[in-house]
């Protein structure tokens, strides 16, 4: 099984020594929370993939658990240990947001299955969402994530107070190269400036994306102007080493200007239309260019 990050909860110290040492032998990292207040604080400080849970406990018991981890951390699976007599139904625990229930005493292997079938289905889970949010052609992240994480970044670089900047390009003559060469030749190039996107941003910190057509965008987050630049620079350096003539890149560069006055939608609109406004400009100039947006 791959590897979970597991927080065991139970008031009983017995049964969170037990768990932690089933978990270890099953090759997973378990850390362990005496009820269900203490679980919410190591909840606050590190990323669970799975929470196996006690149903009874002082101050907060199991299902209130599960319903505000599913609340707060929708993708943490929940497995609830209930008693034979418990005075919840299985119906409850599944209702709060439980992904399986096992009662007391439980047996290992039960619990080792039931942990195999929830990390079958986050894995599938993760490959669905992975279809769901890349371009098939160029592999990389499509126009509906873009607007999701465009948002979500937007927002965090305005709270924690560093640069967001938004890189729009398009393909120039790319339709005198699909003319003259033909739609698969086109698609091939597609598929190298999706290549070249992704060996010119900085990993897990800049994002690029196919915006449409022959459109592509980079959010390049904490840099300052210079370094934006030089990433617009790097990837029109090397789009035009694959020497795909007729075509060049020109690129539109724009900087967040955050107003907590609007709304994420309306600060979102504002970035695309600097950007597309800058890119405008530079197909307009010649084609193969890079413009900064005017603040």
């Amino acid at each position: 099984m791959e590897k979970q990050k597991i927080l065991a909860v139970d008031d009983d110290p017995f049964i969170r020594a037990l768990l932690a040492e089933i978990m270890a032998k099953l090759g997973h990292e378990c850390d362990v929370a005496e009820d269900g207040l203490a679980a919410l604080d190591k909840l606050a400080a590190v990323s669970y993939t799975i929470v196996i849970t006690d149903i009874k406990m002082p101050r907060l018991d199991g299902v209130e658990l599960t319903k505000r981890i599913k609340e707060k951390y929708n993708n943490t699976d929940i497995i609830v240990i209930t008693a034979y007599n418990a005075d919840y139904k299985y119906t409850d625990v599944i209702r709060a947001g439980a992904s399986d229930f096992i009662s007391k005493p439980f047996n290992v292997d039960e619990l080792e299955a039931k942990l195999s079938r929830i990390i079958r289905e986050r894995t599938l889970r993760h490959e669905l969402e992975t279809l769901s949010i890349r371009d098939e052609l160029t592999n990389i992240y499509n126009r509906r994530h873009f607007n999701v994480k465009l948002e979500e970044e937007s927002y965090r670089a305005y709270r924690q107070g560093y640069n967001l900047f938004l890189i729009l390009m398009d393909i120039d003559d790319f339709k005198d190269f699909n003319d003259q060469k033909g739609h698969q030749e086109g698609d091939i190039l597609l598929h190298k400036l999706g290549k070249v996107i992704l060996s010119s941003v900085r990993e897990n910190v800049d994002w690029g994306f196919r915006y449409g057509g022959d459109e592509f965008a980079v959010i390049v987050t904490q840099a300052t102007e210079d370094q934006a630049e030089k990433i617009a620079e790097r990837i029109q350096t090397k789009y035009n080493a694959e020497h795909l003539e007729p075509t060049s890149l020109s690129i539109g560069l724009a900087k967040l200007i955050y107003s907590p006055s609007l709304t994420p939608q309306e600060n979102m609109d504002i970035l695309i239309r600097a950007a597309d406004k800058a890119l405008y400009s530079a197909k307009s100039a010649g084609g193969n260019q890079i413009t900064l947006a005017e603040v």
